[in-house]
């Protein structure tokens, strides 16, 4: 298929046009580059672009014979999602609607969804279904929310047939190293962790360690980036015209704060000095995935089932590339 990847120059999104291009689909990144990286395109695959500019968008949809489109350009910060939620609603839901009424134009009607597990709010239950119920404790969270649900009613009366896949947390970068996960400023544990071990940061601040877990750390479910693009081409195949599917995405493997730090102590050999500071607002004690629903639906398996086997791949990437895309 002609593919357009918005926001592929991204973290996620860029792993997932390498994916698609690798499966042998034409495919197109439209990205404004606020926040991603040309380097981290194939090469005369970047159009840059805003998605408010939804006459840019239209043309490239037609002009590109665009037959799917996957979806990640967003602000993703919980932190900064409450200290200024205009920006996000003006992104993340402005800017979709965007996307989706330039999709309209051009009669493109497939689409997959970046989600978010931060639509599920502080979970009932652990492991998380998608019965859950989606309560978002944050504009981030809500923002991804209103998104899904503009989808389901594009579906129904417009005949769009979307994914909605919702990530737990995102880690790892691809095996050979070539690209990887590049945020500034970073928010993410693993490149944290790393960047002690590179000697860019003296310690790692553990936010909490009192927290109902075995060890007082919080616990969350990582799951590997390619195995996140995998689950995007799977669900292009599987789209349906006016209808819709909503499906986790994790290992159903949880790992504490402290086993991370750990698994980044063994991958790089390194002393990472760790400080116990005060928990964060709104820090669940547990977020792990049930995927069952992907697997079944998907017929998805995540290829990387351990925390030490996606360090290994982010540790390949920060030695080689320890600037990011700046090297």
């Amino acid at each position: 298929m002609n593919i357009l990847v918005v926001g592929g120059a991204g973290y996620v999104g860029s792993h997932t046009a390498r994916l698609l291009e690798r499966a042998g689909h034409e495919v197109w990144v439209y990205d404004n580059l606020s926040l991603g990286h040309r380097a981290a395109v194939s090469e005369g695959r970047l159009i840059v672009g805003d998605l408010h500019d939804r006459d840019q968008l239209t043309g490239v949809l037609r002009e590109k014979q665009i037959e799917a489109v996957a979806h990640f350009a967003a602000f993703a910060l919980v932190g900064e999602s409450v200290t200024d939620p205009a920006k996000y609603y003006h992104n993340n839901v402005a800017g979709s609607l965007s996307l989706l009424e330039a999709m309209r134009a051009a009669d493109v009607k497939r689409i997959v969804f970046s989600s978010t597990t931060a639509t599920y709010g502080v979970p009932d239950r652990v492991p998380i279904t998608e019965d859950e119920s989606q309560q978002p404790i944050n504009p981030y969270g809500f923002t991804k929310l209103v998104v899904e649900q503009a989808l389901a009613d594009y579906a129904q009366a417009y005949g769009f047939a979307y994914a909605a896949l919702r990530y737990f947390n995102a880690a790892g970068a691809a095996e050979d190293g070539r690209i990887g996960e590049d945020h500034d400023p970073e928010s993410h544990l693993i490149p944290i962790v790393l960047q002690v071990a590179l000697g860019q940061r003296e310690s790692i601040s553990i936010f909490g360690d009192d927290y109902p877990t075995p060890d007082g750390t919080c616990i969350r479910d990582y799951v590997h980036v390619d195995d996140l693009g995998q689950a995007h081409i799977l669900a292009l195949d599987r789209l349906k015209p006016g209808e819709g599917i909503g499906l986790n995405l994790g290992t159903g493997r949880g790992y504490s704060v402290r086993e991370v730090i750990d698994a980044c102590r063994r991958v790089s050999g390194c002393d990472i000095p760790e400080v116990i500071a005060p928990r964060r607002a709104g820090d669940p004690p547990e977020l792990v995935a049930c995927a069952d629903r992907a697997r079944r639906v998907l017929d998805w398996q995540p290829r990387y089932t351990d925390v030490e086997s996606i360090v290994k791949t982010a540790w390949r990437w920060h030695q080689s590339h320890p600037n990011g895309y700046g090297d």
